[in-house]
């Protein structure tokens, strides 16, 4: 009798003592991520449980995309509850990647600059930036030039430099290093000077992990992925480079084996046929959710509308089944086109065990996905 009462004040202690770590781990904040519609730009936030914010990009330039994109960055800034960015990564000097900066600049306090350092493709827009505007910002803030393998200091999260200014990391992060059976079938691709150089990180918190590569291209995925891949797999898939085919090899996208993509496109920019049969055919792709339905896709490659964000500018009498041809690139590409209307979000929530739940804030859909399943 007395070894019986003597074991059950053990369990009551046990149970009392456990509970609490039972219930903090229920409590924990997750990590949120907000994929910003800026129409065929990027606009990632990410806010840590501790509430500490990393922005990438701010979206477009132009008299009116620019405080359109940074009006919309606002937006989700004051969804998540931060008031200001910690750590803006501006990926590469492409208008729809550092266009909002100004706007963003003047109304949310930003403490670190984070760039891959001079822009190496000559255009009027970024140069006239750097020159005479980027040097008064930075200058009230501290600036970082990334460096392979360099640390964002976040609470809780482990954010690292993956490609920056055109070189990769060369040693594998923690559990990756294997070899890279994509890349026997690797085919080289053009691309421009600049996107090679974009800054790209690895995130990690408890054992979720998702990758942003900014705009980097196909071989500069190669350099990364082959012939082992550096990145290991990961749940999550951000940006795809607006779902641009100058991008997402299968090198990059089938190693990286993601659960999900969350796609930065726009009614005419991304979503091409290539990168959405790349995309649609990785192993072990649960879903892909895009910020806007693509023309570019039809209804041939596009996902369920329950996925899409947003719709098209121009609404149609009947959507066509077959894609258009993607429009010219480079500075006589036509401007992207201005949604009208309320602008909608996808964002991401993320738990400490790898639980993370994907919500489209349009139609209020969400879907949850579990370790394991």
């Amino acid at each position: 009798m007395r070894a019986g009462v003597v074991f059950l004040s053990v369990l009551a202690v046990a149970v009392f003592v456990s509970s609490p770590s039972a219930a903090q781990t229920r409590s924990a904040k997750p990590l949120q991520i907000y994929v910003v519609d800026v129409e065929g730009g990027n606009g990632t936030l990410f806010v840590s449980p501790s509430g500490e914010s990393l922005l990438m990009d701010t979206g477009n330039a132009g008299a009116v995309a620019a405080p359109r994109d940074a009006g919309r960055i606002i937006d989700a800034m004051k969804d998540a509850g931060v008031q200001q960015i910690d750590h803006l990564i501006i990926t590469h000097w492409h208008g729809d990647h550092f266009g909002g900066l100004s706007e963003l600049a003047a109304k949310v306090k930003i403490l670190e600059y984070i760039d891959h350092g001079p822009n190496v493709q000559p255009g009027e827009l970024a140069d006239g930036f750097l020159k005479n505007t980027y040097p008064q910002l930075i200058a009230k803030a501290k600036h970082t030039v990334a460096k392979p393998g360099d640390k964002i200091a976040m609470a809780g999260l482990d954010v690292r430099v993956v490609t920056s200014a055109g070189e990769t990391i060369k040693t594998p992060l923690p559990g990756a290093g294997k070899p890279n059976p994509y890349c026997a079938n690797y085919k080289p691709g053009e691309n421009n000077a600049e996107d090679p150089q974009s800054v790209a990180i690895h995130l990690t918190y408890g054992k979720f992990r998702t990758v942003h590569l900014g705009d980097i291209t196909k071989n500069k995925e190669f350099e990364l992925m082959c012939p082992n891949n550096r990145l290991g797999t990961v749940d999550v898939l951000l940006g795809l480079h607006h779902g641009q085919a100058s991008s997402n090899s299968e090198v990059m996208v089938h190693a990286l084996h993601p659960r999900v993509g969350i796609m930065n496109n726009g009614t005419r920019k991304g979503g091409e046929p290539e990168t959405m049969k790349v995309v649609h055919s990785s192993p072990g792709l649960e879903d892909l959710w895009q910020l806007h339905f693509s023309l570019l896709s039809g209804q041939e490659y596009t996902v369920p509308g329950m996925f899409i964000a947003n719709g098209i500018d121009e609404q149609q009498t009947a959507l066509p089944v077959a894609p258009i041809n993607a429009p010219p690139p480079g500075p006589g590409a036509p401007p992207a086109p201005v949604h009208n209307g309320t602008a909608y979000w996808i964002k991401l929530t993320a738990q400490p065990d790898g639980t993370f739940t994907v919500t489209n804030a349009r139609n209020g859909f969400s879907k949850t996905y579990r370790p394991g399943t």
